[in-house]
């Protein structure tokens, strides 16, 4: 199929994204205006504008929208907080659909806050995470994995976004992992740190994560056995500009990409790319056109700042 023809069955798909979502808050400071405290003597971090987006499985969600899907709903969890106020309402704005999120009374928002120098554009200061490390609330695990259940079947893609950098992982529990595992259709897995847990779904995690998993499954880096035992029907290992490494049963095909020379921010490039090649390999059923489509799209936000998106006029038009 033609790039065109890809795009033009977008609108028919139910898409499904489940995970850690997350809000990007964008905040400039004006480094003029760091005067210290009076009390303490430490300088202050003067903000004069913020601006949000929807993070982590709300990129997906966010590249899913831009790149015309049918119906994009979002399951995941936030606190009853202003920053879930927030994320509600950048996800709605984009028409992403929210009814499916969790209140979690007691449990912060999963927020990341980037400071920006006003004068440079330049995110120059730590940035301030709201992070949740404890055991999700077992009450609100049964909820997620409830509404999952309830819903799976009515989507035509299932997209699992597994972000928590932690031990026990944040809405991706093992009981959710068992629920998606037995979810009909097409799911599509990108964990950061547990992608050898998962089975029956395709997976892509990026090289550093795949070796760290395979050598956790088996001890040695051999993709076509990891493969095999967690039961993917493709693994697909994104290696960044270079290109990805598609492993499916019929053995290993490398789909490069076209050559970004300065690229702006590599920041959400991979939500970029499953956004752009799960929708692909449901229209096409070819893993690799799938890489092919994703890389595609990855290229062109990579030259975005911050957590870009790629329209499908930009798609059509990309080399």
């Amino acid at each position: 199929m033609t790039v065109a023809e890809i795009l033009a069955e977008f609108p028919r798909l139910r898409v499904l994204v489940v995970g850690d979502v997350c809000l990007d808050r964008w905040c400039r400071y004006d480094p003029a205006l760091a005067d210290p405290s009076r009390e303490t003597g430490i300088p202050r971090v003067g903000v004069v504008s913020t601006e949000v987006t929807p993070g982590a499985a709300g990129t997906i969600a966010n590249n899913l929208a831009a790149l015309g899907a049918g119906h994009i709903a979002i399951l995941g969890m936030v606190g009853d907080d202003g920053f879930g106020y927030e994320l509600r309402g950048a996800l709605s704005a984009r028409g992403i659909a929210t009814d499916l999120l969790v209140d979690a009374p007691g449990v912060p928002t999963f927020t990341y806050t980037k400071l920006i120098n006003r004068d440079t554009e330049e995110e120059d200061l730590p940035r301030i995470d709201f992070v949740y490390t404890r055991e999700l609330p077992e009450a609100v695990d049964l909820e997620l994995v409830a509404r999952f259940e309830r819903v799976a079947a009515d989507h035509d893609v299932i997209l699992v976004s597994d972000q928590a950098e932690t031990e026990l992982g944040g809405v991706v529990t093992p009981r959710m992992r068992d629920a998606v595992c037995r979810a009909p259709g097409l799911v599509w897995v990108d964990s950061r740190l547990r992608s050898e847990h998962f089975r029956g779904a395709v997976v892509k995690p990026n090289q550093q994560e795949a070796e760290a998993s395979a050598q956790r499954l088996l001890g040695r880096l051999d993709y076509a056995e990891f493969r095999r035992r967690i039961e993917a029907p493709a693994l697909i290992v994104t290696h960044g500009g270079e290109g990805a490494l598609v492993v499916t049963a019929e053995g290993e095909h490398w789909v490069g990409t076209r050559s970004v020379a300065h690229p702006v921010d590599v920041c959400g490039a991979g939500d970029s790319f499953s956004a752009g090649a799960a929708l692909t390999l449901k229209v096409t059923g070819d893993p690799v056109q799938a890489a092919e489509f994703g890389n595609r799209v990855a290229s062109i936000t990579i030259m975005k700042k911050g957590t870009g998106t790629a329209t499908p006029a930009e798609v059509l038009s990309a080399g």
